[in-house]
């Protein structure tokens, strides 16, 4: 039996995801023995105690100690999950970052009501950026086009590219309100404050093209805020990626041409 399908969870398309479903399996698990627990608790002392039964008080008080020991393995068990699957968990995935060449960065800045991608372009540097050289249409990112390093970066709106098999370093930021970073498949899911560079990561390991959903209320427009998360072969994504920092190249050479 798939118990993904049976939780009705998306697919697992990342290095982490299923270390996160895991803990989602068993804290289902823990939930429903107590819910099953409870209820039958519930059934016995309503056919106990009922009315008509006319049952004398007690006033001894319970004698048994199984209340206090179910309450004991609740603790045990919740202590497991935290200390045994969670912590480990966040300090191996969350607090430490992948130290590997094969490391691909990306910036996402959110806005209402999308989501801009930053690329260093082949070279692998990104350009600086300034809100001086912010446009809406023609630089939502504030590329200074002075700077070298930013003649091959690639920006796109609501389309990341990644390629399989390489840790996705994300860097995101917000340009007025709070978003949420949510990526089902990936098991990904962060917050996305005004004022901070939050990263997040993980390790494609499904090709494809996936939702990329904004998960914090953002006004009125929160509904349409979507966009796509497609995953390449590494050859795939380097012809995209030179195809695109080409592409940029030249419009910026025509811009410079017809300004001349």
């Amino acid at each position: 039996m798939d118990i993904t399908k049976l939780l009705n969870l998306p697919i697992v398309a990342s290095a982490h995801g299923h270390e996160i479903d895991m803990m989602i399996y068993l804290v289902h698990i823990l939930m429903l023995i107590l819910f099953v627990g409870w209820g039958i608790y519930f059934v016995v002392v309503l056919v106990r105690f009922r009315r008509k039964k006319d049952v004398g008080a007690n006033y001894k008080g319970v004698q048994s100690h199984a209340s206090s020991a179910i309450e004991i393995g609740v603790i045990i068990a919740e202590a497991i999950l935290l200390v045994g699957f969670s912590i480990p968990f966040w300090a191996k995935q969350v607090n430490a970052f992948p130290d590997r060449k094969d490391i691909v960065e990306v910036r996402v800045v959110a806005e209402q009501f999308a989501w801009n991608v930053h690329y260093p372009g082949p070279d692998g540097i990104f350009g600086k950026t300034d809100l001086k050289f912010f446009d809406k249409q023609a630089n939502p990112l504030g590329l200074d086009p002075g700077d070298p390093n930013g003649k091959d970066d690639v920006t796109t709106i609501n389309q990341l590219h990644l390629p399989i098999g390489h840790p996705a370093v994300i860097y995101l930021s917000s340009r007025d309100v709070m978003h949420s970073f949510s990526l089902p498949v990936m098991r990904v899911k962060q917050d996305v404050i005004p004022g901070m560079s939050i990263p997040t990561w993980f390790t494609p390991t499904k090709t494809g093209k996936f939702e990329i959903a904004c998960a914090q209320l953002c006004g009125l427009g929160h509904y349409r805020m979507k966009g796509y998360l497609t995953i390449h072969t590494q050859e795939e994504f380097d012809q995209w990626l030179n195809e695109q920092a080409s592409s940029s190249q030249e419009d910026e050479d025509t811009d410079d041409f017809w300004g001349s």
